[in-house]
């Protein structure tokens, strides 16, 4: 079995998702007591909060490839950063190590173009939605990516950082989610990424007809 090395933390919310997908899906195929070997690195979000809202990435791509050689050196076999945002720094991250980075935004491509998906509404932090380099990743595999517009691109970050980063769920958030999930439908989008590893706490598949791609259940499996 290969051990899988996580970069967590970013945030708590969301790496108990990982660790809970990735053991449940090694127990379901082996049975029995079989679990999944993962070493996690853990890192203290409010640091890397403040290098997203300050524009330090140099900063938070030293440390992520701190971690990425820390769990290289604990035996890992793989890389995955839990967090959409964060991959800025993929490059810099998968750099440092000899072992192989499974990139998020690559894992999802790989989910879209299986269901034949080609135009695809994207929801995650300012960050994600407004830089290329992420919707770049997806372009290159061939996707069309829409966005909201700018006021719930401000209104989306809020509820990620403010709410579910810290394990808060409000029905007025989601009904506000749901509502520019269906504005992008209206606007031509066949599916929809979910492209922040906390966004699944407030949306799932059965609050849409619209497609949803979960990226923590996408990159977990």
């Amino acid at each position: 079995m290969k051990t899988i090395g996580l970069i967590g933390g970013m945030s708590l919310e969301s790496t108990v998702t990982y660790y809970q997908l990735i053991n449940r899906a090694v127990r379901e195929r082996l049975g029995g007591l079989h679990s999944a070997k993962i070493v996690l690195w853990s890192v203290e979000f409010d640091e890397i909060e403040r290098c997203q809202s300050s524009g330090d990435w140099e900063k938070a791509a030293r440390i992520l490839a701190d971690c990425a050689k820390g769990l290289e050196a604990a035996g890992a076999d793989m890389v995955l950063i839990c967090t959409n945002t964060m991959h800025k720094v993929a490059d810099e991250t998968a750099a440092v190590v000899s072992v192989p980075l499974l990139h998020i935004a690559e894992a999802t491509g790989r989910a879209l173009g299986r269901d034949g998906v080609k135009r695809v509404a994207l929801l995650g932090t300012k960050y994600t939605l407004t830089e290329p380099f992420y919707k770049d990743r997806l372009a290159t595999q061939g996707f069309e990516v829409m966005i909201p517009s700018a006021a719930d691109v401000e209104m989306v970050n809020r509820v990620i950082f403010e709410e579910l980063c810290v394990g808060v769920v409000k029905p007025e958030s989601k009904a506000a989610f749901l509502r520019v999930i269906e504005d992008l439908r209206k606007q031509g989008a066949e599916a929809v990424i979910l492209g922040c590893t906390e966004i699944g706490m407030l949306v799932s598949q059965a609050d849409t007809d619209l497609p949803v791609y979960d990226t923590t259940v996408i990159h977990a499996e």
